[in-house]
């Protein structure tokens, strides 16, 4: 059977051969797939974010905290940061699984056993999945956030959908992206800002750098870094300023004191034990 001549948009004749058509279906087909390949980075499995490197920590670490309540031991907490074979959008995971609850005389007329959770991006840091179950003294806080990063949205279990700046962190995951940051160049009265999703609104946790002192804790002795975050006044705290926190001046930046003035006494947190560090601990040795 002989091929039908063809006119092109100048007029001129043509003729397809059977090697040309083979071609030009390939070529279509070749370029299917790739439009396809670009529709799924968009919305399907793979996603792409910007890294943030650092050091400061690794799966495996683990820290314990004792929390006072005026002169009272009131509870104990613990942060562990764990593997996980789960992935969302195509990203490796890491499990932050942070538990509290409370002690001896203090459990007895206000029990309190908390659990907060955080799916976070092993690579870019930001959260995926944020799980929180409170029970304070009776008072219950149910919390399921669904973080939708490549759309800029947050899905709360309540079915309400919150549009969130890029790289949002949840209450957990605020912690390690702090961690995250340079803060070798940071001088008195310095400021940044961590956009941290909370309680069904977008809450900037502004936090000031104070300078560097040495504090002892029942884990030792320690060169620190202190830290004043920028608190919400009314709620709990009556200032803004009535919250500090004490962290290593190492690679690791981990916490190592918290001081709080609260509307009905004041809360303490002290580091007491810790485990699996990415690096040395600034811990001042005895002589």
């Amino acid at each position: 059977m002989k091929h039908l001549p063809a006119k092109n948009k100048f007029g001129t004749l043509f003729v397809l051969s059977s090697d040309m058509k083979r071609k030009m279906i390939i070529l279509s087909l070749a370029l299917c797939l790739f439009q396809f390949m670009q529709a799924q980075g968009r919305g399907g499995s793979s996603v792409a974010f910007e890294p943030v490197k650092h050091n400061a920590f690794k799966v495996g670490e683990k820290l314990t905290f004792l929390l006072h309540y005026g002169v009272v031991d009131a509870g104990t907490a613990t942060l562990e940061l764990r593997s996980c074979d789960k992935t969302v959008q195509g990203r490796k995971l890491v499990h932050a699984v942070g538990l509290g609850s409370s002690l001896g005389a203090f459990d007895t007329f206000f029990r309190v056993r908390d659990r907060y959770e955080s799916y976070l991006d092993a690579e870019s840091l930001i959260p995926w999945v944020f799980i929180r179950r409170v029970d304070e003294g009776g008072y219950k806080i149910s919390q399921d956030y669904t973080f939708f990063q490549h759309k800029n949205k947050v899905k709360t279990e309540k079915g309400k959908v919150h549009d969130v700046p890029p790289s949002v962190q949840d209450m957990i995951s605020a912690f390690y992206y702090a961690r995250s940051m340079d803060f070798s160049k940071m001088k008195k009265g310095d400021t940044f800002v961590v956009n941290t999703f909370l309680d069904e609104e977008l809450f900037p946790l502004k936090i000031k750098y104070i300078g560097k002192e040495t504090i002892s804790v029942r884990a030792g002795k320690f060169r620190c870094m202190k830290f004043r975050p920028v608190v919400q006044k009314g709620r709990i705290f009556k200032k803004e300023e009535d919250l500090n926190v004490w962290i290593t001046d190492d690679a690791n930046k981990i916490p190592v004191l918290a001081k709080a003035k609260i509307l009905v006494g004041s809360i303490k947190m002290e580091l007491t034990g810790y485990e699996g560090l990415a690096n040395p601990i600034s811990k001042v040795e005895k002589n």
